[in-house]
């Protein structure tokens, strides 16, 4: 008889075994498709089913260690993995979940899949039909939050922060539960460089990796500015042209790239930032990135340990942080929950990745919860940052909202 999965840590004589599989087996495999966490990009990562442990973030590297492994793939990724989708607040409770059964497919093409010995993988279940109702409300008001905005833009003026991440909740309410497959294989398909995530309820597909680390190579892209992108190439050459030329918008991303590469250098005995940003390509935004690129000080921090450094950058917080994390917290009167958090995955040697958590919603049955947040900035405008959270809420929208 297998055990039922752990609900709570400790870890006690787990035994994760992987294996290669055949080729192939990742595109279509059921836990793919019918994920409990998901975590892909460009047609790699991981999909997974039940829960062999769950941990609390503050022991998730001991709980690792203490598995029994038995891994024939020995590369970053094989054999237990932890997944967490992280609070926005850093002192908030957040824990890791191990799943019971996972299968991968690496960034070169090799498979392979993990079980943790004696546990459990859930089996497939069965969706009903599609929601085909919807209704969306905003629970701050347009103009109450545009007055938040013009007051963070009067804090500018006066010199308590250089820029302010506000952000706005929209909730969705289905007449039936959201079928969270399909929405995933929509985000897939409309975000296929983004990464597609699944943790807990908490799904998205981010555009922005906070940090990644694989042995000593440490990277991070960080975006900010952003304009629409409609489609039309003449359009978006013009809307990129301007995006390169903003003042507002290149300081915007400046003061990100600034702060990410200052966290990593002390860790780094190279650290590649280049002098200019480069134009990332969404299907409904165009942003400013900066791919930065380094090799860690040995012995390498892990990539718990990067994200504690990093999180909040200025991309989804503001600089100077705590100042800004402060008039977050007065302006926004509102839990942010897991938008903007850290999420991504670890493994026993520290290896992985960390996302944001933006263009996310949570889901709970038939209710999505979504946000959407801008760099209100010198320069900034109430209306305009107004439309810029509304076509960032039309990623998830248009993968939940199909009436």
């Amino acid at each position: 008889m297998r055990r039922e999965a752990q609900a709570t840590a400790p870890v006690t004589a787990l035994r994760a075994v992987t294996r290669r599989v055949a080729p192939g087996t990742w595109a279509s495999h059921p836990w793919r498709v019918d994920p409990d966490v998901l975590f892909e990009r460009d047609g790699w990562g991981f999909a997974g089913r039940g829960a062999a442990v769950r941990v609390p973030a503050a022991v998730v590297a001991s709980a690792l260690a203490s598995f029994d492994v038995d891994d024939e793939v020995g590369r970053p990724g094989a054999g237990p993995v932890a997944f967490a989708a992280l609070p926005f607040a850093a002192d908030a409770p957040a824990e890791f979940v191990v799943p019971a059964g996972l299968v991968v497919r690496s960034p070169d093409g090799t498979e392979w899949a993990t079980l943790i010995d004696g546990v459990d993988v859930r089996p497939d279940r069965a969706w009903g039909p599609e929601p085909d109702g919807f209704s969306l409300r905003s629970p701050v008001p347009h103009e109450q939050w545009e007055a938040a905005v013009a007051a963070a833009m009067a804090r500018i003026d006066a010199g308590e922060v250089t820029k302010v991440v506000l952000a706005r909740e929209v909730v969705v309410e289905a007449n039936r539960p959201i079928v969270v497959p399909t929405v995933l294989r929509r985000l897939r398909a409309l975000y296929p460089s983004c990464t597609t995530f699944l943790v807990d309820g908490f799904l998205g597909a981010s555009p922005e990796v906070l940090v990644a680390r694989s042995g000593s190579a440490v990277r991070s892209r960080p975006l900010g500015g952003t304009r629409p992108h409609s489609g039309d190439p003449a359009v978006d050459a013009d809307q990129a042209a301007q995006l390169l030329a903003s003042d507002k918008e290149r300081r915007e991303h400046a003061v990100i790239v600034e702060a990410v590469a200052a966290a990593l250098a002390p860790r780094c005995d190279h650290l590649d930032v280049p002098a200019t940003p480069s134009i990332v390509q969404l299907r409904n935004v165009l942003h400013l990135g900066t791919p930065i690129e380094g090799r860690l000080t040995d012995p390498a921090p892990t990539v718990l340990e990067l994200g504690r450094l990093l999180h909040p950058t200025p991309a989804v917080g503001g600089a100077p942080r705590e100042a800004a994390l402060t008039l977050i917290d007065e302006l926004e009167q509102a839990d942010r929950g897991r938008y903007a958090g850290p999420v991504g995955w670890v493994d026993r040697h520290g290896d992985g990745e960390l996302v944001l958590g933006i263009r996310s919603a949570a889901v709970d049955g038939s209710r999505a919860s979504m946000w959407a947040g801008v760099g209100v900035v010198v320069g900034s405008e109430t209306a305009a940052e107004l439309a810029e959270t509304q076509f960032k809420l039309q990623a998830l929208l248009a993968a939940i909202v199909r009436p």
